[in-house]
Formats: C-alpha cells, sequence, structure tokens
C-alpha cells in the first residue's frame, strides 16, 4: 500500500473534527449545519 493510500485510508476512517474560533463566531451554527448535512442529525 501507497502513502497516498495510508493517508487516504486513515483519512475515511477518521470521524472527529475541531471548530476552533472567536467565541462569538457562529461554532453552534457551524457545528450544526456540518452534522445536518452529514446526515449525522435530524
Amino acid at each position: 500500500m501507497s502513502s497516498t493510500d495510508e493517508v487516504l485510508a486513515e483519512a475515511a476512517r477518521r470521524r472527529t473534527f475541531a471548530v476552533i474560533s472567536h467565541p462569538d463566531a457562529g461554532k453552534t451554527t457551524l457545528t450544526e449545519a456540518l452534522a445536518l448535512h452529514a446526515a449525522a442529525i435530524e
């Protein structure tokens, strides 16, 4: 398996992300929108 294949396989396996920004930057709205579009929530 090539290095690129390993990176792609690892990226496909991961399900964690972080949103870091200013306290009033709309992180909750962004996080909910991402979760909704990823079908993680309804």
